[in-house]
Formats: C-alpha cells, structure tokens, sequence
C-alpha cells in the first residue's frame, strides 16, 4: 500500500509527514513558509509533493491549513492577516490536475479535531469543540460532522469578547503569541513560555501570576463557548497543550467563575497528538472512505 502525504499550512511554517498503512507517520519535514506573493504558497505544497513523490509512491494528498476552506472545492474562501493573498487559492483543481491523484483540504482546526477523533484523546466521542492556543486561537465543532455553519465561518473563536476599551479580541489575550508578549513585557526577552510554565511549577511568584492570569483569560473563552453549545468535552490543542495537566488544572479552576453556579459539565480535556493532530486529521478522509 501507497502511503499518504499531509501537509500542515500554518504562517510560520509548512509542515509535512507520510501516513503508512500502519497509520504511523513518518518522514517529518519543515519548510518556512514564503511570503504570499504570486500564488507562493501553492508553489510551495506543488514542490513539497513533486519531491515527495519522486522518492515515494503518493496514493494521495490531504493538506491542512489556516483560513476558511470550502472542502467540497478545496480552496480557501477567507483567511486573517496572518497569511495575505490566500483568499481563492484552489489548492484542489490546481493540484488534482498536476498529479493526477485526490487532493482533500481542510480547515487547520478541523482538522486537528478530526485527528483527535480519529486516533487521539476524543476517540469514539460524539459531541466534542477543539480550541487551538497558537499563533491565534481556532475552533472546531463536531456533532456527528464537522459543524461548519451557514457561510463556513462557524467557531471563528478567535475573535470574540472583543473589548473596546483595549481594542482586543480573544485571541489577542488567550493566544500563546499573546502570553509571549506578556512574558517579554513583564520578565524581559529571552524567556520562552516553557521556561515560565517550568518556574510556575517550581512555586516561582511572578511566574506562578502570569500564568494564572492567562488561563483566566483562556477560561473566559471557554465558558461562553459552554454557554452556546453545551459540547460533551472541549479539547484543547496546540503546542502549548504539551503543559498537560498543569495547563488543565490551571483553566480548569477558573472556567466556573464565569458560568452559573453547578453549571459546569462539560469535561475539558488535552489534546493527545500535539502538533501531529491537523496531519493526521488532514488525511483521514482518505480512510473514513474505506
């Protein structure tokens, strides 16, 4: 059996890995992703699998990425400022007509869910909202399916409980990006967000607050999204979801301040697969069609 690639689009950088029939992936790669100009970012994923399938037999192609996707086209119908210039790019006719071999494409978030469901910490769950913590924050809703909404642009999380005083959204203070520039404006440059986590955890005061304050920001996010729809569980994700259970307790103790009292059912949990989870998800099409 032919393996499968997937790729992973994100702003810094474009991720790959083959998918063998063991459902093991292998072959981790990286690249930086190119500025957005003359359709680069298509050039780039058209080179990633020209050379991947000079080495490999491809039985197809599962591509993972920011912005909001129409699936059934594969082509991006709107993305943020993160990635510029990506609004239309029709990954699946332009790389379906070159190789000559399925393409699927998928929201980024989406995506992760469904590897999460497929092969990791929501496996055989029913009703389950994904909230990525990265360079933004992204939702994803599945009951019984990927939730999607009227115009694809359901779990837009990111940008809630805007604040009009400090002109922020969500994600401007629950993202990582967001608890980095916290950490450089109140510890200085050259401490990493790990390097916080791993003093809070020995007791350290100042890191110990910074921390607490940001989970409360996080928390407040995820009581409205318990509010409007009552999921089973929240996963949540991204790399920062390697804090594990220290990261859990943390929101876990201040999601009830912002709900009715004895309101709280919803189970919150982290994400298995890490920074694996949209290349997982990013190709399981292929296997739910089996």
């Amino acid at each position: 059996m032919a393996d499968y690639l997937a790729i992973d689009i994100g702003g810094t950088f474009i991720k790959y890995a083959l998918l063998n029939d063991q459902m093991q992936l292998h072959g981790h790669r990286q690249i930086e992703t190119k500025e957005n100009i003359n359709q680069a970012i298509l050039k780039q994923v058209e080179s990633i699998i020209s050379h991947v399938a000079d080495e490999v037999n491809i039985s197809g192609v599962g591509i993972s990425t920011a912005g909001i996707v129409d699936r059934e086209k594969g082509e991006i119908l709107y993305a943020g400022p993160t990635i510029k210039n990506y609004k239309g790019t029709a990954f699946k006719a332009y790389l379906s007509r070159k190789f000559h071999f399925p393409v699927h494409v998928e929201n980024d978030v989406n995506a992760a869910l469904m590897g999460e469901l497929w092969l990791g910490a929501a496996r055989n769950e029913k009703d389950v909202f994904c909230i990525t913590l990265g360079t933004g924050i992204g939702g994803a809703y599945f009951h019984q399916e990927i939730m999607d909404g009227c115009h694809h642009q359901a779990n837009s999380v990111g940008y809630m409980l805007y604040d009009p005083v400090t002109k922020t959204n969500y994600e401007a203070r629950a993202s990582t990006a967001a608890l980095n520039m916290i950490i450089e404006k109140e510890l200085g440059k050259g401490l990493s967000a790990k390097d916080v986590f791993d003093r809070a955890r020995l007791g350290e005061g100042r890191c110990m607050s910074i921390i607490e304050s940001w989970c409360k920001e996080v928390a407040r996010g995820l009581a409205q999204i318990i509010l409007l729809i009552d999921p089973e569980s929240i996963l949540i994700g991204g790399g920062i979801s390697r804090q594990g259970e220290f990261l859990l307790t943390k929101i876990q103790t201040q999601v009830e301040q912002f709900l009715p009292d004895h309101f709280l059912k919803t189970e919150i949990k982290i994400a298995q697969l890490y920074n694996d989870a949209a290349l997982y998800g990013a190709v399981y099409p292929f296997f739910k069609e089996d």
